[in-house]
C-alpha cells in the first residue's frame, strides 16, 4: 500500500471519521439517554436560533478566530522588523540593488522562522480545547467527557493548523486549525 498518496490519506482520514462517529453512537445507544452526554444536544443549528445559541457561537468562533490569529500577526511583525533592520545593513554596507534584495529577503525568512518557532501554534489551541472542555461541563457532562473533547480540540486544532500552514500558508493555518478544532471537538 503506499502511504504516501494523498487520495489513500483522505480515504483513511475519512474512514477514521465515519468509525469514531458510529462508535460514538454506538456507545451513546449503550448507555441511554440519561447517563450520555448533554452536550451533544447543542448542535450546529442552535447557532443560527436567532437567541442565545447564535450569541454563543458567534463568541466562541470569534474567540477562536482572534487567537489563532495572533500567531500569525506575531510572524509578520518579526518578518517585517526584519526587513527594515536589513534594509539598514544594506544601505550601510553599500551593497547594490540586487545584493540587498537577496540580502533583505533571507533575512526576512530568517526571522519569520525563528518568530514561527517561538509561538508554536500553541495559544489559539489551548484556548478552543479550554472552552470545549467548560462546554461540555456547563451542558452537563462529566470531567471525564470534558477532558476527551478539550484534549480532541487541542490535538485536532494543532494538526490542522500545521497541515493548513503547509498547504496555504497564514491563511491555511488558520482555516486548517478551525477545522482541526471543530473535528478534534465531535
Amino acid at each position: 500500500m503506499d502511504f504516501q498518496n494523498r487520495r489513500f490519506q483522505v480515504l483513511l482520514a475519512v474512514a477514521a471519521i465515519v468509525v469514531l462517529s458510529i462508535t460514538a453512537e454506538r456507545c451513546q445507544q449503550l448507555v441511554g439517554e440519561e447517563g450520555s452526554s448533554q452536550s451533544g444536544k447543542f448542535t450546529i443549528l442552535n447557532c443560527f436560533d436567532m437567541g442565545s445559541g447564535t450569541v454563543a457561537c458567534g463568541v466562541k468562533e470569534g474567540v477562536k478566530l482572534y487567537f489563532y490569529n495572533i500567531r500569525s500577526a506575531h510572524v509578520e511583525r518579526a518578518r517585517h522588523r526584519a526587513i527594515e533592520s536589513a534594509l539598514v545593513d544594506a544601505v550601510s554596507q553599500g551593497m547594490s540593488p540586487k545584493d540587498s534584495a537577496t540580502y533583505v529577503q533571507k533575512e526576512s525568512k530568517k526571522a519569520a522562522k525563528l518568530a514561527s518557532r517561538q509561538a508554536k501554534r500553541i495559544i489559539g489551541p489551548i484556548i478552543s480545547s479550554g472552552w470545549d472542555f467548560f462546554e461540555a461541563i456547563y451542558y452537563g457532562g462529566t470531567v471525564t467527557e470534558g477532558f476527551l473533547r478539550g484534549t480532541g480540540t487541542l490535538f485536532g486544532a494543532c494538526g490542522g493548523g500545521f497541515l493548513g500552514e503547509q498547504k496555504l500558508g497564514r491563511f491555511g493555518y488558520l482555516v486548517g486549525s478551525h477545522l482541526g478544532s471543530w473535528v478534534g471537538g465531535r
